[in-house]
């Protein structure tokens, strides 16, 4: 199947730009804020940010409430990022609309990005702030009992650390993980979406590499299961998971290698593959029908499952 044309045309319209990897960090950051900042926003009941404290200082966080009762579900989310990229500013569209179609709180959070905060501070940052949460959830209407991590992308990554690093220490207790074409290995070997997807889709795979290689200063770490989690042994006793990939995405077949383990691990897991979508898509809603269509049909799935 095609690239969903409202999509082409949104890549068409980004042809030109200079690759991701040749742009200083910091610059590439303000280009993404001023592009998201252009896109329409949702209203919901309540917004607003809070500083909280996390292993090497305050952590950001934007809190979204669908109304103003008490008790609803909470979900954690960590904005893509390729490790490097992105804030709770450039992924406040998406967390709005998660907001609404899912019917919880949601807290974004803005953990550590290299390459000033290489591997391990984006989990320790993650982790932290996902213990924070469930400590004061009810301050914000917050139900701890039903506890979400979500993200996309490197995101994602943080939210599946999150999520083993919960089980292993016993707590917090998290209900259910929602993971956006997650990254979950890194590419020692170039997986085949690599090779077929690694160029002229959105992120490329010189971009990928490039955001691995800044994050992970220690070449030995590339193999630790908080950076690469489809390398940990043991994914049983998980919660359940809704993972999305899409089709004109390299990050696909890690994707889905990661929930065909996660299911082989007899954790509930529902993979939900889009034809015609690429990396990113879902940062789109409001704008791109498949992206509303994905965000729906997770937001459903979310209110059944926390």
């Amino acid at each position: 199947m095609a690239l969903h044309p409202q999509l082409q045309a949104i890549v068409d319209a980004s042809t030109g730009l200079p690759p991701m990897e040749s742009v200083e960090p910091t610059v590439l950051r303000a280009n993404y804020e001023a592009l998201t900042a252009k896109a329409p926003r949702p209203d919901v009941a309540h917004v607003e940010d809070r500083m909280i404290p996390g292993p090497r200082g305050e952590i950001r966080v934007r809190i979204y409430r669908p109304n103003l009762e008490k008790g609803q579900a909470v979900i954690t989310y960590f904005h893509g990022s390729a490790f490097v990229i992105c804030s709770i500013d450039t992924h406040d569209v998406l967390c709005r609309h998660l907001c609404l179609q899912s019917g919880a709180v949601v807290v974004s959070v803005d953990y550590g990005l290299a390459p000033e905060a290489p591997f391990p501070a984006g989990p320790d940052d993650s982790f932290a702030a996902t213990k924070w949460v469930a400590a004061n959830a009810a301050s914000f209407g917050g139900d701890p009992a039903r506890l979400v991590v979500a993200g996309d992308s490197a995101g994602a990554t943080m939210a599946i650390v999150t999520a083993l690093r919960a089980r292993d220490a016993g707590r917090p207790a998290i209900t259910a993980q929602f993971l956006i074409y997650p990254v979950t290995d890194y590419p020692d070997t170039l997986p085949v979406s690599y090779i077929e997807r690694g160029e002229d889709c959105g992120l490329t795979a010189k971009a990928m590499r490039w955001g691995w290689d800044l994050y992970i200063a220690n070449p030995a770490d590339r193999a630790h299961p908080h950076a690469s989690p489809l390398r940990v042994p043991d994914l049983s006793g998980l919660p359940a998971a809704y993972v999305i990939t899409a089709e004109y995405d390299l990050l696909r077949d890690e994707g889905k290698a990661f929930a065909d383990r996660l299911i082989a691990a007899g954790v509930d897991t529902t993979l939900v593959h889009y034809d015609d979508m690429n990396h990113g898509f879902m940062g789109m809603a409001g704008s791109l029908t498949r992206a509303d269509e994905a965000m729906a049909a997770a937001g459903e799935w979310l209110k059944a499952t926390a």
